[in-house]
Parts: structure tokens; C-alpha cells; sequence
């Protein structure tokens, strides 16, 4: 195991009618007036954004609002989010919804008090200063409310990057099951091959010696297989979705991937479908995952893949032949994404094989480092595009 450093602050009030008590943590943690940022019509039709404006009122914290934010936040809504926020004196951002508007949140609050352009922290320049933010859950997948990352889409040559610091985790992450149950089935079977992809992520390492956070990965894949299919049976099931929204905060607030290197290459490769074809992030890695497994397994041997298999699918360990082992836990893996709606396929999607080296520019603007566990160049990168199709 490596050595690591792990701060993880956020304060976190789960269950039933916990949106009820926003005003009282917003006042915690030195909110005295609010930004509210949500995306579309369902957090007004459902009542969320009155239950919540009625805490903020009863707390005597004043705010403000800004809706539309769309999956793959873009920069335009956040250029303009900063402009509202330092217009109107905001010391606080309260985003409600899944991880495109928590994430659209933060990059607002990293721009506020920055002089300069807040995409520059998205290019690589250390973050230091943010405005506070706190979450109300809506969608369990990104694990955003809880982890270090913001991850938005800037509209000059739709790149799509990650600004990473400890002063991004939110204080404080409200996060309400039932406010899950009414998704419609894509975003649920979306947000949960984005988890276990989290998970894929961290678990594919070639780091020796941690057994445990193995185990802990191994444990919130296999809890996300069963509450998932669940979950897709019975959306109204309050222990499935309950389980799935705090495996999405186990999944990426990194408890699961301290001391280990970690890849993330998939993660940057699905960066570039979502903004191009316009799928979700989870779909995206449904399409990519099984072809990159299956490039990883060919290049650096079966070992973590039968782990993965046995462990986490049940297979049967096959002694003469690992590799088989490997391949059928892939397969089953590709179809469990595929018995939620995933599709599996850049085709199924929209796209062709002569896309392949725009993906690849792009993805490899201004980013020359791509994978851990698979170290990615653009031949790489293009041969698991072209098998993903």
C-alpha cells in the first residue's frame, strides 16, 4: 500500500425530509445568502425548490437563483452563475440536483473570488480558493456531494476537463432517497454503471498489498449489481435507492482509493462521447468499459480481471485458463449494464469508426497523461474507440 493523505469533511444528513433542514446547515457553515442552482422543471414540479426556499426563509438566509444547468455542464451557465454570485453578494452555493449541477456549482464557486478565468483551474492550476457549497442530492451517481472533483464542458472547443482540490468537497450534503424514486429508468441504470465505474476505476491497480479497500470496492460493486436491478424493478423501493445513493458517495469520496494508483483513463475517454453524441457519463462508460477491459487483459494479463470475476461476478475459477476466467467476468459485467438499458456500443449511439481521430485530438488537447493501469497514448486510446464500436 502507498502512503496517503485522506480529508474528507463533509457533513452528511441522509433520509426522509432531510432537505427540510438546509437552511439550518447553510447558517452552519456561514451562508448568508444563497445561490441556488438546479437544472431543469422537476426540482419546481415536485415541490423540492419551495421546500427548500421555505427552510432558507425560516432561517433568515436570503438567496438567489439560477436554473437550466444541462448534463456536461457547460461554461456559458457558469460564467453567468459567477457574474450573478458577485452581482448580488452570494457567499454560498447551493446546488440541487445530481452531478452536472453540483459540479456546475463548484466551478462558480471557484470563479468567484478568482481574478481571472475560472477554466483555468480546469487546465491545470492548483485550486486554493472556492466559495462553500453545500448539495441536495437528487441522483445518485457522480458522488460529487462528497468528493473533490468538478468536471464541466467549456463551449470553446467543447473540451470537457476536471478541476480537482480539497476545498471542493462540500460542507455539508443533503441527501434524500425518495427524491431518487421518481427518476426515469435511464438515469438510474445511467448513475449506477457510473458508480461501479468508480469503483473499476480505483480497482484496477497494479498497487500491491491493499486488500482492504479490494474488499470495500468488491462490496459496493456487488451491492450496486443487486440494489440496481432491484432499483430497475421497483423504483418506489426506498432501501435500494437508499443503497445506491450512499454507494455513490463510497464510490468517489475516495475512502475506497487511498494508498493505490488508480486509472481514470476510461473516465477521460467517455469525456468526449458524452459531449459529442450527448449521452449520459454513465452510459458513456458503459459503452467503453468492456473494450477497455479487454485491452487491459490482453496487455497486462489476467490477474486483476479474474479477481474481478470470481470476486464480484461468481465465476468458477478456470486453473488451466485464467484468461477464460477473465473474459466470461467481462461478459458478465457487459451484461448486467446491458439487462438495465445501457447501450454498449459507439454505433448504438450515433457514431463511426471516421470519428475515432476527433475523439482523440480532443482528448488529448492540452492532456498528454491518460491511465495508470493501462498507460494511454493516442494509438491506445483509438484501438479501444475502434473496439467499443
Amino acid at each position: 500500500m502507498d502512503n496517503f493523505t485522506f480529508y474528507s469533511p463533509t457533513y452528511f444528513l441522509f433520509g426522509k425530509e432531510t432537505e427540510k433542514q438546509t437552511g439550518e446547515y447553510v447558517k452552519k457553515y456561514g451562508g448568508h445568502k444563497v445561490l441556488i442552482h438546479y437544472g431543469g422543471g422537476s426540482v419546481k414540479r415536485s415541490g423540492l425548490l419551495d421546500r427548500v426556499k421555505a427552510s432558507l426563509d425560516e432561517a433568515g438566509v436570503e438567496y438567489v437563483e439560477l436554473g437550466g444547468v444541462a448534463p456536461n455542464p457547460k461554461s456559458g451557465l457558469i460564467y453567468e452563475g459567477i457574474e450573478l454570485a458577485r452581482k448580488e453578494n452570494v457567499d454560498f452555493l447551493l446546488p440541487i440536483g445530481g452531478g452536472s449541477v453540483i459540479d456546475s456549482a463548484k466551478a462558480i464557486a471557484l470563479g468567484v473570488p478568482y481574478d481571472g478565468d475560472f477554466w483555468d483551474f480546469y487546465t491545470g492550476k492548483v485550486v486554493e480558493e472556492a466559495l462553500p457549497v453545500g448539495t441536495i442530492v437528487t441522483l445518485a451517481a457522480s458522488g460529487s456531494e462528497g468528493s473533490t472533483d468538478s468536471v464541466v464542458t467549456h463551449e470553446d472547443g467543447m473540451h470537457k476537463r476536471c478541476a480537482d482540490g480539497d476545498i471542493l468537497r462540500p460542507k455539508f450534503s443533503i441527501m434524500n432517497p425518495e427524491l431518487t424514486c421518481s427518476l426515469p429508468p435511464y438515469q438510474t441504470a445511467s448513475g449506477v454503471t457510473d458508480i461501479i465505474a468508480h469503483c473499476m476505476e480505483r480497482y484496477f491497480s497494479h498497487t500491491q498489498g491493499v486488500e482492504l479497500t479490494d474488499r470495500l470496492l468488491e462490496a459496493v460493486m456487488l451491492t450496486l449489481i443487486k440494489e440496481g436491478k432491484r432499483a430497475m424493478a421497483d423504483p418506489s423501493n426506498y432501501d435500494a435507492r437508499a443503497n445506491i445513493m450512499w454507494g455513490a458517495t463510497v464510490a468517489h469520496n475516495n475512502i475506497t482509493g487511498v494508498g493505490r494508483a488508480q486509472d481514470w483513463g476510461t473516465h477521460h475517454m467517455e469525456n468526449e462521447l458524452s459531449t459529442t453524441y450527448g449521452c449520459s457519463h454513465g452510459e458513456g462508460l458503459a459503452v467503453l468499459f468492456p473494450s477497455w477491459m479487454r485491452y487491459a487483459l490482453k496487455e497486462q494479463g489476467p490477474e486483476r480481471f479474474v479477481m474481478f470475476a470470481t470476486r464480484v461476478w461468481g465465476c468458477e475459477m478456470n486453473f488451466e485458463d485464467p484468461e477464460a476466467t477473465a473474459l466470461e467476468g467481462i461478459e458478465k459485467y457487459e451484461q448486467f449494464i446491458k439487462s438495465i438499458g445501457m447501450r454498449t456500443s459507439i454505433s448504438e449511439l450515433g457514431g463511426k469508426e471516421e470519428d475515432i481521430p476527433k475523439l482523440v485530438e480532443s482528448m488529448f488537447f492540452e492532456a498528454p497523461n491518460h491511465g495508470s493501469f493501462v498507460q494511454l497514448t493516442k494509438e491506445k486510446a483509438a484501438e479501444i474507440y475502434k473496439m467499443a464500436l
